[in-house]
């Protein structure tokens, strides 16, 4: 698949618009999930695959072979949302706890196993276990946020977060095991209140 995607790349870089096309059939709804567990919010989320494949586009000269693609893009993605997440943060001082979540979104958290045979109370603890936990996950400081979304949400390596983040593995470490404290934190107070 690497090898695949490089070849599209070459060919979109020498202007060939179906091997782009095929970039964004590859790319555009990882992209989306990404931009909306890190943002929230479906429009920013939109607007952000939007805004990284044009830059992807204008930019493909600049596009390295030697590094994975997979990597170069979602390293353009996480980027645009940090600097979305930076631009709220100078606008208004949000807090945690004030983001609506949208009905029609998909639940990229539902990780917990269904069994259509569930009880009704035990299926509504699921839904409640979710909840919390996508309050935590939404709640992460910056700094862990993107990070623990692209581990678990889009399953990469700590290597692979590395390279899209530019930090040094150590660093990616220290940041997954603290945002992991957060969350254990954070949903044992929201289950203790609960």
């Amino acid at each position: 698949m690497e090898l695949y995607e490089k070849k599209l790349a070459q060919l979109a870089k020498n202007g060939d618009r179906h091997a782009f096309r095929q970039l964004v059939d590859l790319y555009q709804q990882k992209i989306y999930h990404l931009a909306y567990r890190m943002l929230g919010n479906i429009q920013e989320a939109e607007d952000v695959v939007q805004d990284t494949f044009l830059r992807v586009y204008t930019n493909l000269g600049k596009y390295d072979p030697a590094q994975k693609f997979s990597t170069w893009i979602y390293r353009i993605g996480t980027n645009l949302c940090i600097d979305l997440l930076r631009k709220r943060k100078r606008k208004q001082k949000i807090s945690l706890d004030a983001n609506l979540y949208d009905s029609e979104s998909t639940d990229g958290y539902a990780v917990l196993p269904s069994d259509e045979n569930e009880q009704p109370d035990h299926r509504l603890v699921l839904s409640e276990t979710k909840r919390q936990v996508q309050e935590a996950v939404d709640s992460l400081p910056e700094q862990y946020k993107s990070i623990v979304i692209l581990r678990y949400l889009h399953d990469m390596s700590l290597q692979e977060i590395s390279e899209v983040l530019d930090m040094p593995v150590t660093t990616i470490k220290t940041r997954l095991h603290r945002g992991r404290e957060y969350l254990r934190g954070k949903i044992g107070s929201l289950q203790d209140s609960g």
